[in-house]
């Protein structure tokens, strides 16, 4: 059989794989995408990212939890919610979804091919679907098949029971309690969500606090947020051993407690999908979780084979992998692209959300950078009291001398849109005076960002004067 070839050969249709398509596609170039399972978007729209937002925004319009602060604490649009009121905005979504990316791979003249990929050498991939067995060569090809959980053999799986988190979009009915295990972001957005629907949820964390690359001050705020929704916070703690009796999901700790419920979630790792790739064929290898290391044009050892996505491991984000997507089939093709690497913004949609760009005070710390910090809480914002979140928080930190903006960190409603403010200004390297002398409209929570500025600025010449008078002295 004769084989296809093409410029661009991409492995899996999730956001990295499809913005590398598109990009290719735009610059003349042929290109294939083939995607293993029987619709396209991968990961990210099947059972990752979409899914579990369009759950929480279910969450958050049926529970009115969001609401509670103006109506009472037993406000509710719906008080008996189901898993299927859950799943039906969220399959809604996702059909919408695939036929925009459908559409859009269609009009670029790309070509999908829907089947198992396996290397066959550095060039030359068969596609497996049935019967069928086509193979297809490609002058570039793109690694980006994503990750799945990982399922130790030591952690009795059982359907409906001890699942993963994509296991939970099958389930038919919410669970009265669960314990999830994994105080990462995929177990702590999950957490929340159910938490506000009444389950009762343990959530076990090894480290001593969840979300450990988010700023101290946030995680502090988001784990007291978690406890007063009621959730239950083992952290410090890891399950040596998980076992049914008598219908019913016993987690045994390494410290001997035991915590029982009726359904236990594992949610600790990811493994890059690369285990039918057939590396070796290409060259290649993969580390112990399955992930591929990359330059910083996202080349692999093979320098014709690129990789992007969660594949290549942190920080495994939908908005990443785009860029890293699109960025490779620049360097590919020899495009120039000026990309801000360093200031990827980071959401985390738990309840409430968080968002952050830039550097933690943590990492300026330990850089020896000196820095000062302007607070402006939501309260203090007329918009915050419109919409009923009186504790949401955005935090700048600024140069203390220079008072460039090096980064800004949210916790409340709208904080994943809110951060992009901040970056724009970092970005173009100014100062936080950018905040103080323009205009936002109001009511808006964008104003936060003159309040914590002139609450930085109020700062530096507080400690200023301090400074002044015992040198007077």
């Amino acid at each position: 059989m004769a084989h296809a070839e093409y410029d661009l050969v991409v492995i899996g249709s999730g956001p990295a794989g499809q913005k590398a398509a598109l990009n290719a596609a735009k610059l003349g170039k042929s290109v294939a995408v083939i995607e293993r399972t029987e619709s396209i978007g991968g990961v990210c729209i099947h059972t990752g990212t979409v899914p579990s937002k369009a759950i929480r925004e279910a969450v958050l319009h049926l529970t009115g939890i969001n609401e509670r602060s103006l109506y009472g604490a037993g406000y509710a649009v719906k008080h008996d919610i189901h898993m299927s009121d859950l799943l039906y905005r969220s399959q809604h979504v996702v059909r919408t979804e695939v036929d925009v990316i459908r559409n859009q791979m269609q009009r670029n003249g790309i070509a999908l091919m829907f089947g198992s990929a396996a290397f066959a050498d550095p060039n030359t991939l068969r596609v497996v679907r049935g019967e069928l067995n086509t193979p297809v060569r490609g002058k570039n090809i793109l690694v980006a098949v994503g990750t799945v959980p990982a399922r130790p053999a030591n952690v009795p799986f059982t359907p409906g029971k001890v699942i993963d988190s994509n296991d939970l979009l099958t389930l038919t009915e919410l669970p009265r309690s669960m314990i999830i295990v994994g105080g990462g972001v995929i177990g702590t957005e999950y957490a929340c969500m159910l938490a506000a629907c009444g389950v009762r949820i343990t959530l076990i964390e090894s480290r001593p606090r969840l979300l450990e690359f988010v700023d101290d001050e946030l995680a502090e705020n988001l784990q007291f947020r978690l406890r007063d929704m009621g959730i239950r916070l083992r952290l410090g703690e890891s399950v040596s051993s998980i076992e049914m009796i008598d219908g019913n999901v016993h987690a045994t700790l390494a410290s001997t407690k035991t915590i029982s419920a009726d359904s236990l979630m594992y949610c600790i790792g990811r493994q890059g999908a690369t285990e039918a790739l057939n590396l070796p064929a290409a060259g290649l290898t993969a580390d112990n979780r399955g992930r591929l290391k990359v330059n910083e044009t996202f080349q692999t050892a093979v320098p014709h084979i690129y990789a992007a996505g969660d594949v290549i491991g942190f920080p495994a984000l939908a908005s990443t992998s785009m860029e890293q997507g699109r960025l490779a089939s620049c360097h590919m093709f020899h495009q120039f692209a000026n990309s801000c690497s360093s200031l990827f913004p980071y959401g985390i949609y738990t309840i409430p959300e968080i968002s952050m760009v830039g550097q933690s005070e943590q990492q300026l710390t330990q850089q020896n950078i000196p820095y000062e910090v302007g607070l402006a809480r939501y309260r203090e914002i007329a918009r915050g009291q419109l919409i009923a979140d009186p504790n949401g928080l955005l935090k700048l930190l600024f140069h203390a001398e220079s008072h460039r903006l090096l980064g800004v960190h949210a916790i409340g409603t709208g904080a994943t849109e809110l951060i992009h403010i901040g970056q724009t200004v970092m970005a173009a390297g100014m100062s936080i005076e950018y905040f103080v002398d323009t205009v936002f409209n109001y009511p808006t929570l964008a104003e936060c960002y003159k309040v914590a500025a002139l609450d930085g600025l109020n700062r530096v010449r507080a400690a200023n004067v301090t400074e002044t008078q015992a040198d007077a002295a």
